[in-house]
């Protein structure tokens, strides 16, 4: 869903048409224009002076998902990515998010138990082929999870497969019910 809280949701064609596992989401904006520009500035710029304001604006959307039990997760980053951008972008946007909606987060709930190609250019068959069995709950902090709301956090979504890949291994794990936002979202043509 992109909009504001009080519009009437927007759902896209690709989520009417395919089985999503988590029950509600958010897109601040669309990926496009300026806001390409600015999820761009913090993925590859370093810019990590825009995180208040986009964590802000992740918030506003954010609120009508959350519940008392919400913790937040950011979609993961495996280590060698890591290496290369010294951050993930969604770790960044996840504390700044739950710090000012005041839930608890946990930066390393999510795994990635392998190394998985870009996605960028693959189709959304392709990316969730890409995805399967990448993603894990920490097996330190399956504990945390049972019974629980989780909120995924992440820059972008495009197809929504990393977010199907994080959402399922929540609720493999136990979490109650799985809610997504995005900073930003691809709009499809067609």
């Amino acid at each position: 869903m992109i909009g504001d809280a009080a519009d009437a949701p927007q759902t896209c064609d690709a989520c009417r048409a395919a089985r999503r596992p988590w029950v509600q989401g958010r897109a601040v904006m669309l990926y496009r224009d300026m806001a390409r520009k600015l999820v761009l500035g913090l993925k590859h710029g370093d810019r990590l002076d825009l995180v208040p304001a986009m964590a802000g604006w992740m918030a506003r959307s954010a609120r009508p998902l959350l519940t008392d039990h919400t913790l937040v997760a950011p979609v993961p980053a495996h280590w060698t990515r890591m290496f290369r951008r010294r951050y993930n972008q969604a770790a960044v946007l996840g504390n700044a998010l739950a710090r000012n909606v005041g839930r608890p987060v946990c930066p390393d709930l999510l795994t990635r138990l392998r190394r998985t190609e870009t996605q960028d250019g693959k189709s959304p068959e392709a990316r969730t082929a890409n995805l399967s069995g990448a993603i894990g709950v920490s097996p330190r902090h399956a504990d945390r999870i049972a019974g629980r709301d989780v909120l995924i956090v992440d820059d972008v979504m495009t197809t929504g497969a990393t977010f199907a890949a994080c959402a399922q291994a929540c609720l493999d794990a136990g979490a109650r019910e799985v809610r997504v936002i995005a900073l930003a979202r691809v709009a499809r043509d067609g």
